[in-house]
């Protein structure tokens, strides 16, 4: 066998958030890969869950453990194997733990890697990551980016955890971020005439000091227009509300204008956002075990935009399955490390694509200088990718990556646009 795995080593890494990760290098007979887990701030439930150390050293987050998790336990189990057979290597992983969630494992050694063994898998083979797992892949996903942070990203300054643009008009990848990264100037310029600009939020988009949540999709709006760019036609606005994180004691909680509203009124007030404002998708619009909410949302408004599942879903194949029975949403949010290994991960974007709903490969909150999400969106014919904004080198090295696997397609690559969408354009 050309790919069989010959070592794994883990080492201890950092993240954008100063915090300790886990980096996985595999060598095979035939090349070396190597990933390094992310880390999400809002999480669901249902998600793998990261191995820390707990203590005081970097408030309880180092990973030493789940280090040692990798040289121990992991490596041991993938000596022999076929780095081009995943799923078997996947296997091989999960079977080392009982927990459906990798909790004695830890998520963050499990996830870093299964995505390290694809990457050897495709350097055994000559091939970029992307191209391994799809050789006929030609389609760049639609890109939704952060130009607001807020909720857990940005000190919850607006309770909108992500305020983010959908450049669907564009007619490539590098058209859309060049308007991207010209929506971002306009909209800091925009805060910082009016005394909003507070800083720079986690994901890389602009920490606001807005007094309610609406300035925020007012203020996004003006930005499109500022560029030069037409809200709607040219851009669409993508909101990720997460909200589990305002779910408490049987009602919907806004910080920023103390106002706390039961289910249905909560689905009146985001209601009157999606007509006052170019709303293309709204993520988590009710939190992850509200169904009926966000069941009775979809069947409002589906027709008319993107709604996702993320901590609703947990990058589950089976949380897929029934969301698409019941109609709870009609898209879905696919993060590698929710899941821990690609194969679980990919399953669901499969449950997802068999059902007729987009998928969109997604990044955390919590990253570094990884790009195996971009390969992933297109080797997977995601129908559109997340990152963050389009600042900070953990989040640009993953749009440039995109570049890169658009330059490399040359005349043969097609962007995705608004047609990701599916029929809610």
């Amino acid at each position: 066998m050309t790919a069989e795995i010959v070592d794994v080593t883990a080492h201890r890494r950092w993240d954008s958030r100063a915090r300790p990760t886990v980096e996985v290098v595999v060598v095979t007979s035939g090349g070396v890969g190597r990933a390094l887990a992310p880390a999400g701030a809002s999480t669901g439930s249902g998600e793998a869950v990261d191995l820390r150390d707990g203590g005081t050293a970097f408030a309880g987050l180092d990973v030493r453990r789940a280090v040692d998790n990798v040289t121990h336990l992991i490596a041991p189990a993938l000596r022999g194997l076929d780095a081009a057979d995943q799923s078997a290597v996947d296997a091989a992983i999960e079977s080392l733990d009982e927990s459906p969630v990798f909790a004695n494992l830890g998520g963050n050694a499990a996830v870093a890697t299964s995505m390290a063994v694809a990457s050897a898998a495709a350097a055994a083979d000559g091939m970029a990551l992307w191209r391994s797992l799809d050789p006929a892949a030609v389609r760049l996903p639609v890109p939704e980016i952060q130009i607001f942070g807020g909720g857990a990203h940005a000190g919850r300054r607006i309770d909108i955890q992500d305020v983010l643009v959908v450049p669907g008009g564009a007619t490539s990848f590098a058209e859309a971020l060049d308007w991207v990264a010209e929506i971002h100037r306009a909209g800091g310029a925009w805060m910082a005439s009016r005394g909003r600009l507070a800083g720079v939020a986690e994901e890389g988009g602009w920490w606001p000091a807005f007094d309610d949540n609406e300035e925020a999709l007012a203020a996004v709006v003006a930005a499109i227009s500022g560029a030069g760019l037409r809200p709607g036609v040219d851009v669409a606005i993508s909101l990720d509300i997460a909200a589990t994180q305002l779910w408490a004691d049987g009602a919907y909680h806004l910080g920023r204008e103390s106002a706390s509203f039961d289910g249905a009124a909560w689905s009146d007030v985001l209601a009157g956002w999606i007509e006052r404002y170019p709303i293309a998708s709204i993520e988590d619009p009710f939190a992850e075990d509200d169904i009926d909410g966000m069941t009775a949302f979809t069947a409002r408004h589906g027709d008319a935009l993107q709604v996702v599942g993320d901590d609703f879903l947990v990058t589950s194949a089976t949380r897929v399955a029934a969301a698409a029975s019941s109609g709870a949403v009609n898209a879905v949010l696919i993060k590698p490390n929710q899941a821990g290994t690609l194969t679980r991960a990919r399953a669901a974007l499969d449950a997802a694509h068999d059902a007729g709903m987009t998928a969109i490969v997604s990044a955390r909150s919590g990253e570094t200088e990884d790009t195996h999400v971009a390969d992933l969106s297109v080797g997977w014919s995601a129908d559109g990718v997340k990152v963050g904004s389009i600042t900070r080198g953990e989040r640009t090295a993953k749009w440039n990556r995109l570049l890169q696997i658009e330059e490399d397609l040359g005349a043969r690559a097609t962007y995705a646009g608004w047609s990701a969408l599916g029929k809610v354009r």
